[in-house]
């Protein structure tokens, strides 16, 4: 599986952090453009998505993979 995508809140705004990475990518005002920048992240690396709250839990975790019908 591709690196998860997390959704931070931090310093007043809400960051995009690839798991792993030292330093949240990108920031952003509302947690709703947050979520939306690392679901696309994560549906187009077929990864996970986790959003946080203020102590660093895990509010939700969403896996995005590719579905095969046969």
């Amino acid at each position: 599986m591709a690196q998860s995508q997390h959704v931070i809140p931090m310093d007043g705004k809400w960051a995009i952090q690839g798991e792993g990475e030292p330093e949240p990518f990108c920031f952003v005002q509302t947690q709703e453009e947050a979520v939306k920048i690392a679901e696309d992240i994560a549906m187009r690396e077929e990864s996970e998505m986790l959003i946080h709250d203020e102590d660093g839990r895990v509010l939700e975790r969403n896996i995005y993979e590719k579905v095969t019908r046969e």
